[in-house]
């Protein structure tokens, strides 16, 4: 169903849905470093609201809190205090304009050289595969749960009809939460305890980063991984879409929308953001791919973050209910990556191929990590890393590879 077909409520409604998607990574990051979740929400809404005003409103991206930056900033914090973290922030914007600047000056021969889909298909695949630990453990918290809301939601996405179709997130959500509040596993004194109207800390207790070299330089290396992740989202969500965003606006736009953005959640003390592939995962489910739906979400995330009640009532949806839809959600995106690799004609009866492929999926999948003092690189970023380095150091094997990486 494309976005014309849907009315404003309709629209509204599915905007809201791809929040509840990105709204329990969104909040988690914040609580697990010491910040403070509504502001990560206040600055996760206006930062994509940021990156579509810089990619003239055409990339369906919504931006979040990062968990990459989970273990650096606890550790920054540890040594520089939490003022001097946020200014280390400042560091991972500026990896985004570097890069930025780099892509618009060399064009997409850069990208192309760098990521050509016997890369980028494995890396898409991660994005989704190295997720899912998070899921299963949300879901592992009740079992039982899990299968509810993923039961509701394939049911929904399966047989539903008009409007039931496009939120079968929201319907796996409802119907778990009700499940959990029938077995009294929701904990409401939290609901009851929250303000109706809050403004975020960030807000009340702004104050300018306290710039110091240290946490700056510590946090750059760490932007490497997400930066990396970036251009990789910006693949799936041109792979969901169907429109090569990487052409236009331009990968450089939408880097520079989200340099910017971490630039403004530094600014408000809250943490560094990046492109979501749980709402692309979404978008898949859903079939609504307009940006003016992810814009919604931007909105919504906003109003929640001054709304005390609706925050506390999201965040006392049990882990398990959120799992499993994230069951649901990651999968698809996995699924994308080999799609890529399918539709690009990546000859996987090439040995340099299967290297690339299989090196990069086994590093990533595995965990593997590299430290070296304070610099670390793990996960995505570093198996993209190697699968780009394998591309460019194997010899091509024939002209038909060649066209095949090209095209």
């Amino acid at each position: 169903m494309s976005h014309q077909e849907l009315s404003t409520v309709r629209r509204t409604i599915v905007g809201v849905q791809f929040l509840f998607v990105a709204f329990s990574s969104t909040v988690l990051v914040p609580l697990l470093v010491g910040l403070d979740p509504a502001t990560a929400l206040f600055t996760a809404g206006v930062g994509t609201l940021i990156f579509h005003i810089v990619t003239k409103g055409e990339v369906p991206i919504f931006l979040g809190s990062s968990f990459a930056f989970i273990a650096p900033i606890i550790s920054a914090s540890q040594l520089w205090g939490m003022p001097g973290t946020v200014a280390g922030i400042v560091g991972v914007a500026l990896v985004y304009f570097i890069m930025s600047a780099l892509i618009k000056w060399q064009g997409r021969r850069l990208i192309d050289r760098l990521f050509p889909p016997v890369v980028v298909g494995p890396v898409i695949i991660l994005i989704g595969l190295s997720l899912s630990p998070s899921a299963v453990n949300m879901a592992k918290e009740n079992w039982p749960l899990a299968f509810v809301s993923l039961i509701t939601a394939i049911i929904v996405l399966t047989f539903g009809k008009g409007l039931l179709k496009l939120v079968p997130v929201v319907m796996g959500l409802i119907i778990g939460y009700m499940v959990a509040l029938f077995m009294g596993v929701v904990d409401l004194s939290v609901l009851a305890a929250a303000p109706w109207f809050a403004l975020p800390d960030g807000i009340v207790h702004f104050h300018m980063p306290q710039f110091a070299w240290a946490p700056f330089l510590f946090m750059i290396p760490v932007a490497v991984a997400p930066v990396i992740e970036h251009i990789g989202d910006v693949y799936v969500v041109s792979a969901v879409a169907e429109k090569d965003f990487v052409k236009s606006p331009g990968l450089h736009r939408t880097m520079l929308g989200d340099g910017l953005a971490c630039l403004f959640a530094s600014l408000f003390s809250g943490p560094p953001v990046t492109t979501y592939s749980e709402v692309t995962g979404a978008m898949q489910i859903t079939r609504v791919r307009h940006p003016q739906v992810i814009r919604i979400a931007a909105a919504t995330a906003i109003v929640f973050s001054v709304i005390g009640k609706l925050s506390a009532l999201l965040q006392s949806i049990p882990q398990a209910v959120l799992g499993g839809i994230m069951l649901l959600l990651f999968g698809t995106i996995g699924s994308v990556g080999v799609q890529y690799l399918i539709n690009h004609r990546v000859n996987m009866s090439l040995t340099r191929n299967i290297i690339i492929v299989s090196v990069t999926l086994t590093m990533g999948i595995g965990g593997a990590v590299l430290s070296f003092k304070t610099f670390s690189i793990s996960g995505i970023g570093l198996s993209a890393v190697v699968g780009v380095l394998l591309n460019l150091l194997l010899p091509k094997e024939d002209k038909s590879e060649l066209q095949s990486d090209e095209s």
